[in-house]
């Protein structure tokens, strides 16, 4: 199959799609493999790397989308690259498209076919070319807490850790999956009083036993986040329900209630937010006030690591990749169910039934498509 990576457009995003190592399995296995020019520099990868692992360079993005089977990348198509996809074309990317309709139509009218790394399914119901970037994701937004609380970024100007005779900040994570299980890890890494929120109490049991009973668990419920929520200095949102848009679960009246200068990340940002006051941000401009709380919302947060994050992400997708080269689209998702469970966009229909119950559009099942 040939396959074409292009550089990511999407402002402050370095990461890239394939990895030289990555290319050269692929090439090894039979596949043309082209490179935008620069495509890999943000993550440590030069063209030469490329060249030497078996790609072609190319020099402009027009020219990868022109004559590639297959596109991969990382973030969602931006609108110049969804002008470019052709019919029959195959896109795997992260989407996210529950939190966008004009990027979902786009894509149906476009013809492609679109395959989203966020819906991928394991036999444990769990999104493993999701979970690297989670993690990545989760660790970073302590650290983005973390520097925001600092009086320079409008924050209360208090250190997580606290110091001798003055006591650690209060990092409340609602959501204890892959982004707040790693933010935990970060927290109590930094001796930060750290409260977990979730509706399941055996995965607060899990945890509250990994961190030794040194964190609070709480089950989720509207007057326990208010509780947790009022009295916070670091509030992360880490909340997910898959292929859908993230449910509110932090009012604007609840932010309003918040410590003046207390700081707020909200990971579910790609999908919407968590936050009712969250709002998308970059890495150039990435916080913002609102009564009075600081607001971190970088829809694309792994992309400030961009070597860490390629590497990861590409442990994860690259034997997707590999499958769907070698025995084609059909094969590859009509014998794998996880796998279909990917497929967003095919033939101008929505196939992602959250996604179609978020946007109002009409689903269409994936497998009579396949099929």
């Amino acid at each position: 199959m040939l396959i074409g990576v292009p550089k990511e457009i999407k402002p402050q995003e370095n990461r890239v799609g394939l990895t030289a190592d990555s290319v050269k399995t692929l090439v090894s296995e039979g596949n043309e493999l082209i490179i935008e020019s620069c495509a890999g520099v943000g993550s440590g990868f030069t063209d030469e790397d490329y060249k030497n692992a078996g790609a072609k360079i190319y020099q402009t993005a027009q020219e990868i989308f022109d004559i590639s089977e297959l596109i991969i990348k990382v973030k969602e198509p931006q609108k110049q690259e969804v002008e470019l996809l052709k019919k029959d074309q195959l896109l795997f990317t992260y989407l996210h498209l529950a939190a966008n309709k004009e990027l979902t139509v786009g894509l149906m009218n476009s013809g492609s076919t679109c395959i989203a790394y966020e819906t991928v399914t394991d036999d444990n119901n769990r999104l493993p070319l999701l979970a690297p970037m989670s993690e990545v994701a989760g660790r970073i937004s302590i650290q983005a807490g973390a520097r925001s609380l600092e009086m320079t970024n409008n924050g209360r100007g208090i250190l997580l850790s606290g110091a001798t005779g003055a006591p650690p900040a209060n990092v409340v994570i609602i959501g204890c999956g892959v982004v707040g299980f790693n933010a935990a890890l970060i927290a109590h890494g930094m001796k930060a009083n750290v409260i977990l929120i979730d509706q399941s109490q055996d995965r607060l049991d899990e945890l509250k036993t990994y961190f030794n009973n040194e964190v609070t668990a709480v089950i989720s419920s509207p007057e326990s986040i208010e509780a947790n929520v009022k009295d916070c200095d670091l509030l992360i949102g880490g909340v997910l329900v898959p292929g859908a848009a993230a449910p509110k679960l932090v009012s604007e009246e609840l932010v309003s209630k918040m410590k003046s200068g207390a700081v707020l990340v909200d990971v579910a940002i790609d999908q919407g937010g968590c936050i009712e006051t969250s709002k998308p941000t970059t890495h150039a401009d990435p916080i913002y006030l609102k009564h009075n709380v600081v607001h971190y919302c970088v829809t694309n947060m792994p992309g400030c690591v961009p070597r860490t994050s390629t590497i990861s992400l590409n442990n994860a997708t690259l034997p997707f990749i590999s499958n769907l080269a070698q025995k084609g689209l059909s094969s590859a998702l009509g014998s794998n169910k996880n796998f279909l469970n990917g497929l967003n966009v095919m033939s101008g229909k929505c196939t992602q039934q959250d996604v179609a119950k978020d946007l109002d559009l009409d689903f269409c099942k994936p497998d009579k498509l396949i099929a």
